[in-house]
């Protein structure tokens, strides 16, 4: 396995290994799929062959008779050929759709396991590459390239023997232009796999930079950096473009080099079989025989050089995708069970890069029951301690536990019912709101469902809505505006029901009058649990029980609001700073 910029891509050996395992999940239909090509192929064949019998009967005297049963066999044959073609296309295609309906599956299942530092690690470029453009390569190939790779060889591999059966010395000539082939061939696959590479990374950082550019237009427009974003944007797309040019100049070579090795190989066959004939050693009808099998080869051969550019395009793309499934947990489940719901962080240290901690050493005892605010400049490292808290990425120095036992050493399932995160980050997902909602509670029945809505201010809207609950949202539905989208993602976590919640900028979308009611409304859904509050508006460290001053990845400050205030420390700085804004 080698590794890439952020997520692993596979090696060949791995892809091979996958691919194997794959393809034997479905043996049964690939046989039946080889065995029906090998039959068309097998009738096929019978047309040239009758065509260089009827040549030699002409030639030394025939009747009328025999031409017409030659002519007879010869329909026959392409009758059953088409419709055992037919056939086999149909099966194939059906084959194409189950292994790719089967791997999609894998796919969806091994992303959504991912470890979710990882993704946040890998940010949206990359992952969102493999997940449309290297998904999509593989689509066209799995469906269509693995059966017609199989008529391509079968188709091959039987004509050459046919030819060889028929005269074995005409037959030479048929294969003068292999050498070509195998030369451009290998300098191709030599070539080809980096070079696909370079562009999938490349598309994948440029997509990177188009989506962040358009999700941070704002702030793009507030810092004056468009300019910069946009010299960024035009790097990676002249990276992007270099790479498919790369890519290209490979094609040029290959597919003039089959040419070539295809013009060469029916001229062969012809100047040498006519010498043959027209020493005695063979036949007219032979040659004539083996001239139509040269072009016969002819649709095999391309479709092998087809689809050799195009699977190599589909390997880079699926060693992309399997690099996926070498992502390594960042967990390992224990079976230890929490005394009790309190959650202690002890000399809690966390890296994004070695050596270069971003929280040093922090402390932080959060009693049952309390309200708890983190405040504090941006980049002091406020969101990654409430990932700390909420068990998303393991800390590289320290601990964080739940009653006794480390929160990474919870399966995720049990994990969320101790503690969750909600962020400023929302999803909607395509389906109905109450498909949305049970996301959190599968089983909650349609008055859980506006309890929940109720909690976080949101069952006004959802009842005008006329559809209510089963309103579909998401691409193509009903579109949720941003504030709307984040009282569904509380909502979900009222009834996810864990006893700690961190609540990071969870309120930012709203406006500073409705993100207040809000939090007046949880106020009563929020009772009796654990909460800490990572926020920039100050009236949520007010009401909190204990306010934590977060500077350089060090808590400077902990306790009440009124005694920060009256130390007048960095708390009671902010906090009239604030006042006056």
């Amino acid at each position: 396995m080698s590794t890439g910029k952020i997520l692993p891509i596979a090696d060949a050996a791995e892809t091979w290994r996958y691919t194997r395992t794959l393809l034997g999940r479905h043996r049964r239909p690939l046989i039946v799929i080889t065995v029906a090509n090998t039959v068309a192929a097998v009738a096929g064949l019978v047309g040239p062959f009758v065509l260089g019998r009827l040549v030699d009967a002409v030639t030394d005297g025939t009747t009328l008779e025999v031409a017409r049963n030659l002519v007879l066999v010869a329909v026959a044959a392409v009758l059953v050929q088409s419709l055992i073609t037919r056939f086999a296309q149909r099966r194939a295609m059906v084959f194409g759709e189950t292994v790719f309906a089967d791997m999609r599956e894998e796919f969806v299942e091994t992303v959504t396991a991912l470890p979710l530092s990882t993704v946040e690690t890998a940010g949206t470029g990359d992952l969102i590459a493999r997940t449309t453009r290297d998904v999509s390569r593989i689509q066209n190939a799995v469906r269509f390239g693995v059966p017609r790779l199989v008529i391509a060889v079968v188709t091959l591999v039987l004509t050459s023997v046919a030819s060889i059966v028929v005269s074995p010395l005409v037959a030479v000539a048929m294969f003068v232009g292999v050498p070509v082939l195998v030369w451009v061939a290998r300098w191709y696959l030599k070539r080809a796999t980096p070079a696909y590479q370079r562009e999938s990374a490349a598309y994948a950082l440029l997509d990177g930079t188009v989506t962040e550019s358009v999700e941070g237009a704002r702030t793009i427009d507030a810092l004056k950096i468009g300019r910069r974003r946009t010299s960024r944007g035009d790097d990676d797309l002249r990276e992007a473009f270099e790479a498919e040019r790369g890519t290209l100049n490979l094609r040029t070579v290959l597919f003039p080099g089959v040419d070539f090795a295809f013009m060469i190989a029916p001229i062969s066959v012809l100047v040498w079989g006519g010498f043959l004939a027209s020493e005695g050693t063979v036949t007219i009808g032979m040659v004539a025989t083996i001239v139509m099998y040269t072009y016969q080869l002819q649709g095999p051969v391309w479709e092998l050089i087809f689809w050799l550019d195009e699977i190599q395009v589909a390997a880079t793309s699926l060693s992309r995708i399997i690099g996926v499934r070498l992502v390594p947990m960042d967990r390992t489940a224990g079976d230890a069970e929490p005394d009790d719901e309190e959650v202690r962080g002890t000399d809690v240290r966390y890296a994004y890069r070695a050596g270069t901690d971003v929280l040093h050493g922090i402390d932080l005892d959060l009693k049952v029951g309390e309200r708890l605010a983190i405040v504090g400049p941006s980049g002091s490292g406020k969101s990654t301690l409430g990932r700390m808290l909420a068990g998303i990425h393991p800390p590289t120095g320290g601990s964080v536990q739940v009653g006794g036992v480390p929160l990474v050493d919870l399966p995720l399932e049990d994990l969320r019912k101790h503690v969750a995160l909600v962020t400023q980050e929302h999803h909607v997902f395509v389906g109905s709101l109450a498909d949305n909602l049970r996301l959190a509670k599968v089983e909650a029945d349609d008055a859980e469902l506006m309890d929940a809505l109720r909690a976080v201010d949101a069952h006004g809207w959802v009842e005008a809505l006329e559809e209510g609950l089963a309103t579909e949202v998401g691409s193509g539905g009903y579109k949720l505006t941003p504030a709307q989208a984040q009282q569904i993602a509380l909502a979900r976590l009222v009834l996810l029901d864990p006893h700690t919640l961190v609540l990071d900028e969870a309120t930012s979308l709203l406006d500073p009058r409705a993100a207040r009611h809000l939090e007046r409304s949880l106020n009563a859904v929020l009772d009796g649990r654990t909460v800490v509050a990572i926020a920039h508006r100050l009236h949520t460290a007010h009401d909190a029980d204990r306010v934590a001053v977060l500077d350089g990845g060090r808590i400077t400050e902990i306790g009440p609001h009124d005694e920060l205030v009256a130390a007048n420390g960095e708390y009671a700085s902010l906090w009239h700073s604030w006042q006056h804004e």
